[in-house]
């Protein structure tokens, strides 16, 4: 308890010399105390002699003597650390981090001159990392802070996962060597005997940190790894084909509608283009039913001419929307 309030009262005089006035309310909301305890922390910083003083009235409240700055700014290993994921709050507090993060923008705010504290908050106000995708929420990951943790502290693992394959649940004792925020969705890269494996943490059931600590392959690479497994998923996620024709216009639209990988794949196959500016490209499947959902996005900007089951998959559809709208037209009013 001692050293939670040590914590509170210099964190309550670094919210004083970097914001300047700030009324007890707000010091309350910051530090997320009683109104109360302010006022008995601001009682405790003038007995040790910081000149901090009130003004009151209704646009009152407390503020540090022109000129007073503390020097107890420095930051703690755990502080340091979490400035990796100062841009980040949302995926930082998942990690456990949150409370952390504030404590280190907060110490390093303090430290910096008056004109380089300004530049900073420049920054915050204009810059922002929204790490989920589109139209799609973050993964609930209830074990990731503790996953996180024993990845910090070298700490083996034992997981009960849910997995596609049968049996759907297993358990797993692994050594974890990493986290990574792909897309708003949590993967932890971990050794399972001594095999790299990559888990889903939303898909983790249950996880027990056991007493049990490992050494890391000092070789292991995490940026490195995610590369070459996220291609190689890729490339096994689409390990199907189909033979397209291409538009100009459909070309313009092929990164943003299929992804890179698909994209730079039909760029790569691409013939001459006909006398119509056409090609003719192969484009990587998952399977045909997931094809025909994402070529359906295009329209008439691309033919599929094989698979066959593709293909006619397509030109019913393209028939089943020509009467769909045929019989609209018929009835609405004129």
């Amino acid at each position: 308890m001692r050293g939670m309030r040590a914590s509170r009262l210099l964190s309550t005089l670094l919210l004083l010399q970097t914001r300047g006035r700030m009324t007890a309310q707000e010091l309350a909301d910051e530090l997320e105390v009683s109104v109360r305890t302010v006022y008995r922390d601001v009682e405790s910083l003038s007995a040790a002699g910081v000149p901090v003083y009130a003004d009151r009235g209704p646009t009152g409240g407390y503020q540090l003597l022109d000129g007073y700055r503390t020097r107890l700014t420095g930051l703690t290993s755990d502080e340091a650390d979490s400035l990796f994921l100062a841009g980040m709050p949302g995926p930082a507090a998942e990690l456990g981090l949150g409370t952390v993060v504030a404590t280190a923008e907060l110490k390093l705010l303090a430290a910096l001159p008056a004109e380089l504290r300004s530049r900073a908050s420049r920054i915050r106000e204009r810059f922002h990392l929204d790490a989920p995708g589109w139209l799609r929420e973050a993964d609930q990951a209830p074990h990731l802070a503790e996953i996180a943790e024993a990845v910090w502290n070298q700490r083996v693992l034992e997981l009960r996962y849910r997995r596609w394959a049968k049996p759907r649940e297993v358990t797993r004792r692994v050594r974890p060597l990493g986290v990574v925020l792909k897309a708003g969705t949590w993967y932890l890269v971990a050794l399972a005997d001594e095999d790299l494996r990559t888990y889903r943490v939303s898909n983790v059931l249950a996880v027990q940190t056991l007493d049990e600590r490992f050494d890391r392959p000092a070789d292991f690479d995490l940026p490195g790894y995610w590369q070459e497994w996220a291609e190689q998923f890729e490339a096994r996620m689409r390990g199907q084909q189909a033979v397209i024709r291409v538009s100009p216009e459909a070309m313009g639209w092929l990164r943003a509608l299929l992804g890179t990988f698909a994209a730079d794949a039909v760029r790569a196959s691409a013939g001459e283009p006909g006398p119509d500016g056409w090609v003719r490209a192969v484009l990587p499947i998952e399977s045909v039913r997931h094809a025909h959902v994402e070529l359906l996005k295009f329209g008439g900007m691309v033919e599929v001419l094989e698979p066959a089951e593709l293909r006619e998959l397509m030109v019913r559809t393209a028939g089943e929307l020509a009467a769909l709208y045929e019989g609209s037209r018929r009835i609405l009013p004129s």
